[in-house]
Formats: structure tokens, sequence, C-alpha cells
């Protein structure tokens, strides 16, 4: 084993904790911003408490995200310093924007939000997690305009004297098609993810109200605190999570086109596609043999493969064994083949996952349809606190399928990972770090769970007493952590 497999492994454990967060924030605060909305504009007092309560959860995911975020930047310095001095001078304009104007703006007017209430008039004050929500998403698009440029380098020409990037046109990094595609597909995703959070949450408290009767079928008992409150949020969560679900839909499709575009091997791999076909075939279970570079077992869909990656049914599809040896060719000897495994199967886990978690959504708002009806069964309650791993996981794995289908590449066509590493670090260094940093991690997640299930176990009344109505609003606390 080498420094630069194990740097490679704490850049994946990292990375994968830091984007647990990451689309519950971004979600998150644009649920948050609803919530309020609908206080500030029907005055009812369980959107005043889901606006508090899930305010609260999406604080922690956001302090979470931060911390989480700042050991990615100590990464790239330790670990990586080769990558860093290439992308630099590229990197530096993308992820400044970010750190000055959405950081800054998430910030400050977060810090407003929390100590805003009762200080603030109440348009000013929904404003602020307003301009939250567009900060968060504005960093997003900062970050992945950055990471879309690691896929398709565009802007830039290297200095042969120093052999680093150069950029030249930051407007070509920021209009990048794989950076506002891969943009709309990452906050698709994420508000699929936050909308799932609030459906967990409240099909938890839900659950808690449902009793079994003497004949055996299972009810809804009648409303009890914050019954009416987690009614509501179930619907805004079911809601957000089937049109997130339609919009990924559209642009995950527009992906696998780029991905054919500028990233055929990767296209090839998910799809376990060794040679190039007219008609190909989407691969919906296979077993494959790497070394002699065939699938033994392979049930497939025809046609499906070619139809998503040209939009044609008959489009050509270009196979790793071909691609192999056009690399070759090109860029000289090596492996250009990624992880087929690793690579194939996320691919289908995350369509999975995510399918999961969107059904759920369809079918809860069925069951709720009209104003009082609710699900009488204890099941669906079930499937909706399931349904917040299975989107966790299905983040996850996209994340994984985009990182390791770029693979042996950094950057697509430039830099290989094998060159990213640092010099001087030792197998020992990285093997220190990476222990030290797992056990950190270990303990950050104790405490995020321990904090969630703190606050979503005594629920909305704790931060905003039950009122018969919203007049009386000097009983309402101030809003403190």
């Amino acid at each position: 084993m080498e420094a630069l497999d194990l740097a490679r492994w704490q850049f994946g454990v990292t990375t994968i904790y830091h984007f647990l967060f990451v689309p519950l924030t971004i979600g998150l605060s644009f649920i948050v911003a609803v919530l309020q909305t609908f206080w500030y504009k029907t005055g009812r007092h369980e959107y005043l408490q889901a606006t508090q309560f899930f305010g609260k959860l999406f604080l922690i995911n956001f302090a979470m995200g931060v911390v989480t975020g700042i050991v990615q930047e100590f990464q790239f310095g330790m670990n990586w310093s080769e990558y860093s001095r290439f992308v630099g001078d590229v990197f530096g304009a993308p992820l400044a924007m970010e750190a000055l104007l959405a950081f800054f703006l998430e910030s400050t007017f977060i810090g407003l939000w929390i100590f805003g209430w009762h200080r603030l008039p109440r348009g000013v004050h929904l404003a602020c997690i307003w301009l939250v929500a567009i900060g968060t998403n504005l960093s997003a698009y900062f970050i992945l305009a950055a990471n879309a440029w690691m896929r398709r380098p565009v802007g830039f020409e290297v200095n042969p004297e120093n052999g680093r990037a150069e950029l030249n046109d930051i407007w070509a990094v920021l209009s990048n098609d794989q950076a506002w595609s891969t943009y709309l597909h990452t906050v698709s995703a994420a508000f699929i993810t936050a909308g799932l959070f609030v459906v967990a949450v409240s099909a938890f408290k839900l659950w808690r109200n449902i009793e079994h009767e003497d004949t055996g079928d299972v009810g809804v008992t009648p409303p009890k605190r914050d019954f009416a409150l987690f009614r509501s949020t179930l619907k805004v969560g079911l809601v957000f999570t089937l049109l997130a679900g339609a919009l990924t839909t559209f642009t995950g499709d527009h992906q696998a086109k780029l991905a054919a575009e500028y990233e055929p091997m990767k296209l090839a791999a998910a799809e376990a596609l060794w040679d190039t076909e007219e008609g190909a075939a989407f691969s919906t279970f296979a077993v494959g043999d790497t070394e002699a570079r065939y699938n033994p077992i392979d049930v497939t869909i025809p046609n499906v493969l070619s139809f998503l990656a040209t939009g044609h049914f008959d489009g050509e599809v270009h196979g790793m064994n071909n691609l192999q040896e056009a690399y070759e060719e090109f860029y000289g000897p090596g492996d250009y083949i990624p992880n087929v495994f690793v690579v194939y199967w996320s691919f289908r886990l995350m369509i999975g996952l995510g399918l999961f978690g969107v059904a759920i959504a369809a079918l809860g708002l069925w069951l709720t349809r009209g104003r009082e009806r609710m699900p009488r069964t204890k099941w669906f309650y079930l499937a909706g606190v399931i349904a917040l791993p299975a989107a966790l996981l299905a983040n996850i794995f996209g994340w994984v399928l985009t990182e390791m289908g770029r693979q042996p590449w950094t950057v697509h066509g430039e830099l290989l990972t094998a060159n990213s590493v640092s010099p001087g670090v030792s197998l020992g260094t990285v093997a220190m770090s990476l222990g030290i940093f797992t056990a950190l991690y270990g303990l950050l997640f104790v405490v995020e769970v321990g904090l969630l299930w703190k606050y979503v176990k005594k629920g909305p009344s704790h931060l905003v007493p039950d009122l018969e109505n919203d007049e009386d609003e000097s009983q309402i606390p101030h809003f403190s952590y």
C-alpha cells in the first residue's frame, strides 16, 4: 500500500461525511424559508412552531457542514499539494466568490435571522431567511462549478514554464454546461433529501399518535399537541420531494448526455459496456469479468442506453475497450478504466434509493389527499422514516459515481490522480491523519445524532408554547440557541 491509496481513502471518507450535511443544508434552508412565509401570510401558529423547530434542525446541520468542510481545505494542502499547485489559479476565482459573496451572505443573514426574532420587523426577518437560502444555493453553484471544471476543463491554459493551469476566462468556468447541469441535478437531489428529512421527522412524531384499536385495526388518534403542525409539515415535505424528484429525472437525463460527450469512459463504466455499440442496451443487472473484460451475466433493456446517451434509440455509445485504446494512443500507456464494480453499482443504488424516496412521497400525497385525511396504516410512517437514510445514501452513491467515474484523472485529460498527491507525505503520516480524522468524525456523528434526537423528541412546543391564537406574541420566547 502506498501513501496515494490512503490519501484517496481519507479524501473519500471526509468528503462523504461532509456530503451528508450539504444536501440537508441546501434543501432545509429553502423549506424553512417557505414555512416562515406561510406563517407570515396566514398567521397560523403551527407554521411559527414549524419554522422555529425545523430552523433549529437546519442550524445543527449547517454547523456540522461548516466544521466538516474545513477539514476538506486542510486535506488539499496536506495530501494533494501537486493537485493544489496545478488547479490553484483556476479554483481561486470561484472559491473566492463562494467565500466573499455566498458564504458571507449566508453567515451574515443567518445571524440576523437567529437573533432577529422580535427585534426585526416580520417582513425584514422573513427576508433574512430567504437571503440565507439564496446564499446557500449560490455557495453550492460556485463549488460545483469548480468541481465541474475538473470533469470538463475550460477557460484556462497550461503554463509550459511552471506546468500550472492558469485561468484566462472566468465566465467559461462559471457558464460551463457541466457546471449548471451538475448544479441543477445536485440541488434537486438536495431538495429530495431535505423534503424526506421533513417527512421522516413528521412521520416519526405522527407515528406516536397511532394506537391499536380493540378490533386490531390501526387508526389515528384524535388531534393531540403538535398533531396539526406535523400533518402540515408532512405534506410540505411530500410536495417538495415529489417536485424535486421530477426535476432530478430531467437533470439526470441531461447529465447522462453530457457524460456521453465529455466523460464517455464514466458512462461506459456505469453501464459495464465493454465494446462500442449502436442501439446499446441499458443494463439492469450484470456480473462482469474485469480481467477478461466482458459480462457473463447481463440483464438489459434494449436500446435504452443509446436513447439516454444520445437521444436516439440507435445512437452509438462508446465501450471501455475502444476508449482504452483511444486514450492510450492519445495520452500514452496506462489504465484509463475506472473501478467498474464501484461505478456500476453506485449508479444503480443512486437511482434505486432515490426512486424509493420519491415513491414514498407520491404514495404519501395520495394517502393524505383531502383536508383532514391521514394514512391509517402504521407501515407508511415507518417507510417515511426509512426514506431519509435511503435519500442520504442515494446522494452519497451519486457523489461516488461522479468522483470515481472520473478516475484515473483528478482533472480530466490534464492531471492524473497518481500525479496529484503530495510528494513529501509518507504512508505513516497519512495513516496517522486518517486515524485522527476517522475518530473525530465518529465523535461528530455521535454529537450530531444526539442533538437531532434530543430536539426531535422534545418537539416544537419547547421553542414556542401552544397558544390559542397568534395575537399575544409576548408569550412567545426569543428564539435562541
